[in-house]
């Protein structure tokens, strides 16, 4: 019987570790902005470009880590209908807590809640990169295209919002966290295409030092492995930890 092991490949996991540890920066400097109101521009500048920064890298390794999962299941003889299903049933969980993220931020926010935020890009991404594990290198080209066209249709305007998820925006439109198809589902094939290059055969194709038993690298690894986790729970905890040190004040 052939022995069922999963590889971690650390690197993925450390990369996955800090990312998830900006965006909790991030999001505690937005805390500081929009609810205490302290004079920081969390949404311009410097604090800007290291969001887009974080997100950048959460996605792109979505796509890396998507890959690789894909090529240890051919790998392993995987059925492809059931591999689709877990792919679905994955897509489906983490669509389901950015529709609770969209909940709660309805009933703390209001104005500006998250209709289309990271946790619904991805939980799509994950169904719709299915048919793409595939192309390998064609999904330089697609993504490529995909997040063109996205800029391209960012500064468009339409008078209806039932295309808000793919990337199309009325006049008004505000939300405190968006994150629509187009142009980041061409970020997730980026990362698919550097993982099919880089990953195939469920193996890494270049020379790497093993840094993994470093404990400031095990930190990372351990927040990368959880990251779906640490991501549901930050805000809360540092919402909590701000009215608690008198910091902020939420009346609900």
């Amino acid at each position: 019987m052939e022995k069922d092991t999963k590889i971690r490949f650390w690197e993925i996991d450390s990369l996955r570790g800090i990312a998830i540890t900006m965006m909790a920066i991030y999001h505690l400097v937005y805390d500081l902005s929009y609810f205490a109101h302290y004079n920081i521009n969390a949404v311009s500048g410097f604090w800007l470009y290291f969001a887009r920064a974080t997100a950048n890298t959460f996605i792109f390794l979505v796509g890396v880590s998507l890959s690789i999962s894909f090529s240890r299941a051919v790998k392993k003889g995987r059925d492809s209908k059931k591999l689709f299903i877990k792919y679905l049933q994955r897509g489906l969980k983490v669509f389901f807590w950015g529709l609770i993220i969209t909940f709660v931020t309805w009933f703390l926010v209001g104005e500006g809640y998250v209709i289309f935020g990271i946790l619904h890009l991805i939980g799509i991404s994950i169904i719709l990169a299915f048919p793409f594990l595939k192309l390998r290198f064609w999904n330089l080209l697609i993504g490529t295209a995909c997040i063109f066209f996205g800029i391209y249709i960012k500064n468009l305007t339409v008078n209806f919002s039932w295309l808000l998820w793919l990337g199309f925006r009325t006049d008004q439109f505000y939300t405190v966290d968006y994150f629509p198809l187009l142009p980041w589902f061409g970020v997730v094939l980026l990362g698919i295409f550097c993982g099919s290059f880089f990953y195939p055969d469920y193996s890494r194709k270049f020379p790497l030092t093993d840094f993994s038993y470093y404990p400031p690298i095990k930190a990372l690894s351990f927040l990368g492995k959880h990251s779906l986790f640490i991501y549901l729970i930050h805000q809360p905890i540092i919402i909590a930890l701000l009215y608690i040190f008198g910091i902020v004040n939420i009346n609900l």
